[in-house]
């Protein structure tokens, strides 16, 4: 795990609160004042909670634009900030973000969201009375709006609303961050990040606990034509999380490989070997059973979701193209991280 920056403090300020919100951002001020704007309308007295921007912007110039667009909409109230500012240049990726933020709070909570969640009003006070003497941390509940037909993508995409423990929405006790060293910095996107911090906290035989009803609203961003193909890279960091928590990976993200995706990879690969061999008849049965398994993929995908002309296509095209394209970055995860990763 990477350390933290030498010039980031390790221990908390002498000046305690008791929450502190971390928000890593990078480049999104609309969706991130938005974020802000709702933290600010917390039901909780203004001196119980702060609220951190940890900026993962590598650029001084865009850093200082940010920070003093932070302060002059936010300036200090009653001698507390508002908003505090804290750069995550040196880091790549939220999980580097949310360490700079932790490492600089001054809560004995560190509520950690996203800049593009709505937290609810009573989000704050909701999740700390869920903070139990015997818990080290608790996940709230991620409300992702549908609408009755949404998009592949769109259905794929709420499927975060369901996670046991997402940094969308969770509370950890600054100490217990400290004991496994918060985040690790290898996961530079924005995948499987917070999973590898609750299996640390699991791991060291801490207990983790939910707060349903603290809740954040977290609206689904628009997306480009075929996302579904570039976002199948982000598995490389499965392999990451199975090296590092072999057990809990298994028991509750992927109990076994997706064995689809590696049958119709190999069924195109036979077809399209047999094909350059010269033996049609092997080359047409690949492509036949390729087809049959591409087909079954492609309507199960298609169920419930809008069908649009432009969908359809869409659809169709990502369904040839994401079992090979899944395949290969499984295969550079494995490599990567020089694991037997299936």
């Amino acid at each position: 795990m990477k350390a933290p920056s030498p010039d980031v403090p390790a221990s908390a300020p002498p000046k305690a609160t008791a929450i502190s919100v971390v928000v890593p951002t990078y480049r999104r001020f609309d969706l991130l004042n938005r974020c802000v704007t709702a933290l600010r309308q917390q039901d909780l007295a203004r001196d119980e909670f702060e609220i951190i921007v940890a900026d993962n912007d590598p650029d001084p110039a865009r850093q200082a634009a940010l920070q003093a667009l932070l302060e002059a909409r936010y300036p200090p109230a009653d001698g507390l900030p508002i908003v505090r500012y804290v750069a995550a240049a040196q880091t790549r990726g939220p999980a580097g973000a949310r360490n700079r933020g932790w490492q600089v709070a001054r809560g004995e909570i560190i509520a950690f969201t996203d800049d593009d969640t709505i937290p609810d009003a009573s989000w704050l006070r909701r999740g700390r009375d869920a903070m139990a003497e015997d818990v080290c941390a608790v996940a709230g509940r991620i409300v992702m709006p549908l609408s009755a037909t949404p998009t592949d993508y769109e259905r794929d995409a709420s499927r975060l609303s369901d996670a046991e423990f997402a940094t969308a929405n969770c509370f950890v006790r600054r100490a217990h961050l400290q004991t496994i060293g918060g985040f690790d910095e290898r996961f530079t996107a924005a995948w499987r990040e917070d999973s590898d911090l609750q299996f640390s906290l699991l791991e060291s035989g801490f207990h983790c606990g939910s707060a349903p009803d603290a809740v954040v609203v977290h609206p689904i961003r628009p997306a480009g034509w075929g996302v579904s193909l570039s976002q199948q890279r982000k598995i490389c960091y499965d392999a990451l999380l199975y090296k590092k928590h072999r057990d809990l990976y298994r028991s509750r993200i992927r109990r076994r490989p997706p064995w689809l995706y590696y049958v119709t990879a190999a069924l195109l690969m036979v077809a399209l070997v047999a094909t350059i061999a010269g033996e049609p008849r092997v080359a047409l049965l690949a492509a036949i059973a390729w087809a049959v398994l591409t087909l079954r993929f492609f309507r199960r995908r298609l169920r419930g979701n809008r069908r649009t002309l432009r969908d359809i296509a869409e659809l169709w095209v990502t369904s040839v193209a994401i079992p090979p394209v899944a395949v290969f970055w499984r295969l550079v995860g494995a490599v990567r991280y020089r694991v037997l990763f299936l």
